[in-house]
C-alpha cells in the first residue's frame, strides 16, 4: 500500500560534508531527528540539500542509511530529479521501495524551451519505469533555477494520464498568484500544492493547498510548523509576521552555506561548514552578521545542540 498523503511543513534537508566532500551520514541522520522533532517533515535531496551536486548512489545511500537509523520513510518526500531518465527512474524507484510518502521530482532542466510534450515523455517513462502502484510524484517547479517551467496543461495531462501517480507539486515560483492558480485548478481533484516557502504559508493552507516545502524550514522549523497549525487562529498572523523576518534575514545571504552556518552556530558543530563546490563557504564577517540579526528577533533553535552532540559521539 501507498503511504498516507504527506501534508504540513517539509525542509530541503541541507546534506552535511566532511572535508573530503564525502556525505557525513551521522550528522545528516541527526538533523533529520531534529527535524522531525519540530514537527517538520523530510523533502531530503531538495534544492537545498545541494542534490545536483551528488550522484544517485550517494543519495541513495543516504536515504537508506537515515531509514536504518530509525527515520520514518512515511515522513519523508526525496528529490529524485535528473536530466536523465534512467537516474530519476532508478532513484524514484529505490525511494518508493523504501515506503517513502512521495517523490519530488524536478524536470530535465538541461535543455531549455522544450516542448511540453517532451516533458510528457519524460515524466511518464519514469512513470512507467518505476511501475510502482506506491509511487506518488510530486512535480518541482522551480523556473527561476531550472528554467523549465511546468504548466498547468502539462500537469492536466499528467493527471489524466497517471491520476494515481501524480499526486502534486512544489511550486517554487515565489509567485503566489501563480501557486494559487494551481490549487484553484487541480486542488478538488487531489492534487497537493505546496508553496516553495512560508511567506505566503497561511495564504496556502485557506485556499486549500498542502503546506510549504522551504529552506528556512532546515532552521526554523517549529514555529513555521506552529504557523501552519495555526492558520486560523488569531495569533497565526502574528507568527506568520515573524517566520517571514527570518526569513527575510536569511535572504540576505547565499542561502545554503548560510543555512548551514546558522547550524553550525547554534548547534555548537563546527563540522556543519563544508558545502560542495561550485558553492563556498560563508565568509566569517557575514556569518557572524547574520547570527546578529538573528539574534536581535530573538531566534533560536531549541534541541539542536543535543541532536549534535548525539551525532559526534
Amino acid at each position: 500500500m501507498a503511504a498516507a498523503r504527506i501534508k504540513g511543513v517539509l525542509s530541503p534537508v541541507v546534506t552535511p560534508f566532511k572535508r573530503d566532500l564525502s556525505p557525513d551520514v551521522g550528522r545528516f541522520v541527526a538533523h533529520c531527528k531534529w527535524l522531525l522533532s519540530q514537527d517538520c517533515g523530510l523533502a531530503v535531496f531538495g534544492t537545498n540539500s545541494e542534490a545536483n551536486s551528488m550522484s544517485a548512489d550517494e543519495r541513495m545511500g543516504l536515504l537508506e542509511a537515515a531509514v536504518s537509523a530509525g527515520v520514518p520513510t512515511t515522513r519523508m518526500m526525496p528529490g529524485t530529479g535528473a536530466c536523465s531518465i534512467n537516474e530519476a527512474a532508478k532513484v524514484s524507484a529505490h525511494a518508493t521501495k523504501l515506503g517513502v510518502s512521495g517523490v519530488l521530482m524536478l524536470p530535465p532542466f538541461y535543455y531549455k524551451g522544450v516542448p511540453e510534450e517532451g516533458l510528457f515523455r519524460f515524466f511518464s517513462e519514469v512513470v512507467q519505469r518505476v511501475g510502482d502502484d506506491r509511487l506518488r510524484v510530486y512535480l518541482y517547479h522551480i523556473p527561476p533555477v531550472s528554467a523549465v517551467p511546468i504548466t498547468h496543461k502539462l500537469v492536466e495531462r499528467l493527471m489524466k494520464a497517471y491520476p494515481q501517480q501524480i499526486a502534486g507539486m512544489k511550486d517554487s515560483s515565489d509567485d503566489w498568484p501563480h501557486t494559487k492558480s494551481m490549487i484553484d485548478a487541480f486542488a478538488k481533484d487531489g492534487f497537493d500544492v505546496f508553496s516553495g516557502n512560508e511567506k505566503p504559508l497561511i495564504e496556502n493552507v485557506k485556499a486549500g493547498g498542502a503546506g510549504c516545502i522551504s529552506a528556512t524550514a532546515n532552521i526554523n522549523p517549529g514555529k513555521i510548523a506552529e504557523t501552519y497549525h495555526k492558520y486560523n487562529m488569531p495569533e497565526g498572523e502574528k507568527l506568520q509576521a515573524w517566520i517571514n523576518e527570518v526569513r527575510g534575514v536569511m535572504q540576505g545571504y547565499v542561502m545554503i552555506p548560510g543555512l548551514k552556518y546558522c547550524i553550525a552556530h547554534y548547534g555548537a558543530d563546527r563540522g556543519w561548514g563544508p558545502v560542495r563546490p561550485p558553492l563556498v563557504e560563508i565568509d566569517e564577517k557575514a556569518g557572524k552578521d547574520m547570527i546578529a540579526k538573528l539574534d536581535k528577533l530573538g531566534f533560536t533553535m531549541p534541541g539542536l545542540k543535543q541532536a549534535m552532540a548525539v551525532a559526534a559521539e
